[in-house]
Parts: structure tokens; sequence; C-alpha cells
């Protein structure tokens, strides 16, 4: 419990540097060598990972996309120490996952709204910034104005079993994002939501991620979702789970819903299912 509590209260204590408007690329904040997972098995072990070789850049809206069990969900906890590995190297701001999960540099929104059913929908926002010792006065403005940008307004004083499983999502999707953490950690974090909450989702975070210029690493299964929110798509191939694939986005950092119907997202999108056939036909 006090691991999922440091990963979700993870850090706002710095102030987020502005981007380098320099050529040079930015640093990496993580990095992935050789890295494999394998679970015992009674039977047979399960390679969950195999040689993945990774980097992601500060700044960098990073999906990692393809098919059910390919190890997307897996990659993503062993970045944020929820998943020891087999072998390999893994670092995060030059430190292992577990260092930088003490030094609070995750939030992580879950699968699966990891919501306290006997607390109140302001009072989940609320608690990560009550954790980390914020006033409760500021941690109340901070929570509400969270709430106003996932659509919960007047839900404040609601119970998570008072709400539908969607809006329960945007609940957790709140709270990750109220101590403004420079490394977001996103599994599927849209997928039980109505189509027209979910593409308003997708603004308010491409529009959250270009202003605040965190590094966010992005978990899906929806190609048009990939391509609409990322500057770099990770293409997997079926278990166990190896990189195709590294697509960066020739897409410019700020975009609006029409962009959706321009000839470059078209070929986007067609690139990456492209980079998803592929990957199932050396399987």
């Amino acid at each position: 419990m006090n691991q999922l509590f440091q990963v979700l209260t993870s850090e706002s204590v710095a102030e987020l540097e502005p981007e380098a408007q320099s050529q040079q690329p930015s640093r990496p904040v993580v990095s992935t060598e050789k890295l494999n997972v394998i679970y015992p098995s009674a039977d047979q072990p399960v390679h969950a990972l195999a040689d993945v070789d990774l980097l992601i850049r500060k700044g960098e809206f990073v999906s990692l996309i393809g098919p059910s069990g390919c190890g997307k969900t897996t990659l993503l906890r062993v970045i944020a120490d929820l998943e020891p590995i087999t072998s390999g190297n893994v670092l995060v701001n030059d430190m292992t996952p577990s260092e930088a999960r003490q030094e609070r540099a995750y939030g992580y929104v879950f699968q699966a709204a990891t919501l306290l059913m006997w607390r109140t929908v302001l009072a989940n926002v609320m608690l990560p910034l009550v954790i980390q010792q914020r006033p409760e006065q500021e941690a109340q403005r901070i929570a509400r104005e969270q709430l106003a940008k996932v659509g919960l307004s007047g839900f404040e004083d609601k119970y998570p079993w008072q709400l539908s499983g969607g809006m329960q999502q945007r609940v957790s999707i709140a709270r990750a994002l109220g101590f403004e953490p420079k490394i977001l950690m996103m599994d599927e974090p849209f997928g039980a939501l109505d189509e027209i909450t979910r593409n308003n989702l997708n603004q308010q975070l491409q529009q959250l991620w270009r202003e605040q210029q965190r590094t966010v690493v992005f978990v899906t299964h929806s190609i048009s979702e990939a391509v609409y929110l990322s500057t770099k798509i990770v293409v997997m191939s079926p278990r166990p789970g190896r990189i195709v694939e590294v697509i960066d986005s020739p897409l410019p950092r700020e975009r609006t819903a029409a962009i959706r119907d321009s000839d470059e997202f078209i070929q986007l999108t067609q690139r990456v299912r492209d980079a998803l056939s592929e990957g199932h036909h050396e399987h």
C-alpha cells in the first residue's frame, strides 16, 4: 500500500523547467537496454518482454501500442518500479526505478480506477496533496480545478460507488494531474470512456502536455488515440513483447480535433497499422 501511495503522490516539489530552446536532443528520462521480463509458471515460464531497448526523452509524449498481452502494461509498470525485471537495465532520471520512485518521479493513472470508496470524490482527488502536506484550502482548490477539467464539477460530494466506471476513471485522472508530475504514466486511462468524453480528454491532455512540457508514457489499444496524442509511437509485437518499430510523429506539437482529417494524420495512422501487422507476421 505504501508503494502504491508513493507512486500516486509522486512529485510536484520541484518546479517544471522550461524545455531548452536548443536544437540538441533533450536529455533521456527513461532508458531500457536488453530488458527482459519472464514470469515463472507451473508448466513453462511466460516471456512477457524480450530484449526491449527504448529511449524516452524529456518532454516527449510516448505511446505504447500493440495487441493484448504484448507487455505494454508490463513495460509501464517496470519503469514505475511496480514490476521486477529478469535481466537488462532500466534507468529513470539516471536512477534505478526504485530510486526514482523514492524521489517521487512519477504520477500513475491505473487501468482501473483506484479510488477509496469511503472517501468522497473531492477527498479522493485531494488525497495525494494531503499526503504531501499541502494546506487544506490549497488542496481543495487544486482538486476542484482538476475535477472541472475532466467534466466532474458538481460531483465533488459524491462517492465513487455512486459514479459510473468511466466517471470513476476520470476522478483518478484528476487525482494524478493534481500534483503535476514530471513523468506521467498512464495505463489505458480512457479505455472505459465514451468516445465523446475520450476525445475531449485527449484534447485536454494534449494541451496540458504541450503547455507544461512534462514527459508522458501512455498505453493504448487505439491507433487513432496514439497518433493524435504522441510525439513518438512505440509499436510492440505479440508476446514475448518486442519493439517492432519506433515511429517519430511528423505532426505539429499543437493539435486540434481537425487534425484527424488531415492527410498527415491518415498516413501516420496507416504506418502504425502496417507496423502492427508486421509484428504479427513476425510471429
